[in-house]
């Protein structure tokens, strides 16, 4: 972690040599979003080698498999949310009322949706058989479904006081690892990891909840049906957006589910963990800046921050790429050779898709044009769907991660496209 600390020291260090309104409480949004990416990066680091030398490449797959599957429940129950009311939140968090009303609103929303998410994944472990060969472990997993309702990650981004979130996740993910040392001892025990990790996100939750109500004053104001309605509206294409943005998340590892083995599930879920690992880097930037630009449009200040991020993506897939097989192997052990080769074109994408997500919402989105943001994600996600469904009877890991290469790259493309129709970069 020597060389992201330094770099972290160095971006902040910039980001508070800049003026301008707002900079201030996005360097301390940023630097609280970095600690939680370093909690996101390390702790997996302490519990994967762990879990795959326990469960083994089958059952590691499985697992890997039935949260793919929870994920397309989590991107249903959010519904965008974590966009649309993050900038409905930014834009009106001096209106206490109205503050009040989006949160209540944005609840009774997700909540509606949890139980139609709960209903639905219920009906599909009897009817598909894939799921019918253990329901148990799709049941257990919509724990994290659950929790991701009840945090209201999207509230502490608007108000732009991500040191709560920071601190709650943090705490539920020190509370899982904990768990998982304790508990889970052989492969038999693989369901009781999907268990841990929505228990710790629920008691997040929760906790989140009760600081939104005390900490800031939140009042049970119940918004009219009419608000509800305008609420999931202006989250529905942040929700197209989310579900096409799923196809570099969990539709890789869901296809593979359903056309190949659990191994070779296992075997993907593998590499892919350390290139979210990566990814998971840049995060801390996109999500503080998004709610910054949305204010301010500081267009200078982006310009040096992605900078900055795009040098450090080259530098750090540069010697992951090099280094690649020795990584794999102290990570994940001998029995997971496999995902070297995987993660080598892994590497590949971490610079192209880490250009491609900040000139996403931070920018495009937060400068008016989120519509065409959207656009580059739906337009990436149906070609790479198109091109998966005309080699799934051909397909292997290493194919469907050249095709998230190759649709990464098109996605790039459209985003650098409209930053030039726009005139976006010039922007005083």
């Amino acid at each position: 972690m020597t060389d992201s600390d330094d770099w972290l020291s160095r971006a902040q260090h910039s980001l508070n040599g800049l003026r301008g309104t707002g900079v201030r409480r996005l360097t301390e949004n940023f630097v609280s979003l970095s600690v939680l990416q370093a909690a996101n990066y390390i702790l997996p680091l302490v519990t994967v080698p762990y879990l795959t030398r326990v469960l083994g490449v089958e059952k590691y797959g499985l697992v890997a498999f039935a949260q793919a599957v929870i994920q397309y429940f989590i991107i249903l129950t959010t519904f965008g949310f974590e966009l649309s009311a993050t900038r409905e939140i930014a834009a009106h968090r001096e209106d206490k009322e109205r503050v009040s009303r989006v949160f209540v609103g944005v609840l009774l929303a997700q909540s509606v949706f949890l139980g139609l998410g709960f209903l639905l994944l219920y009906l599909l472990t009897l009817v598909v058989p894939r799921l019918a060969e253990d329901p148990g472990i799709y049941l257990i997993t919509f724990t994290i479904v659950l929790g991701r309702v009840l945090f209201p990650v999207w509230f502490f981004q608007g108000m732009e006081r991500m040191k709560y979130s920071t601190a709650l996740n943090l705490g539920a993910r020190v509370l899982f690892v904990i768990l998982i040392f304790v508990f889970v001892r052989t492969a038999h025990d693989y369901r009781l990891v999907p268990l841990f990790n929505g228990l710790g996100m629920t008691l997040a939750g929760v906790a989140g909840l009760t600081l939104a109500f005390t900490r800031f004053s939140i009042r049970f104001h119940l918004p009219s049906i009419s608000e509800v309605r305008h609420l999931v509206r202006d989250g529905f294409q942040f929700f197209v957006a989310s579900l096409s943005s799923s196809v570099s998340a969990s539709f890789n590892t869901l296809v593979l589910g359903f056309a190949t083995t659990n191994t070779a599930v296992g075997y993907y879920a593998a590499a892919e963990k350390l290139y979210i690992a990566m990814r998971a880097l840049f995060h801390p930037v996109v999500t503080a800046l998004y709610p910054y630009m949305s204010s301010q449009r500081n267009v200078r200040l982006f310009r040096h921050v992605f900078r900055v991020g795009l040098a450090f993506a080259i530098v750090i897939s540069s010697v992951a790429y090099l280094f690649n097989e020795e990584v794999t192997r102290l990570v994940f052990g001998p029995g997971f050779g496999q995902s070297a080769d995987l993660f080598r074109i892994f590497c590949l994408i971490v610079p192209i898709q880490t250009t491609s997500m900040m000139l996403g919402y931070p920018f495009l989105a937060a400068l008016g044009h989120a519509s065409y943001a959207n656009y580059s994600q739906v337009v990436g996600s149906i070609v790479h769907i198109v091109l998966v469904g005309m080699l799934l009877t051909y397909l292997t890991p290493a194919r469907i991660t050249f095709l998230l290469l190759f649709t990464e790259t098109l996605i790039l493309g459209i985003k650098i496209y409209g930053t030039h129709k726009y005139h976006l970069w010039k922007q005083a």
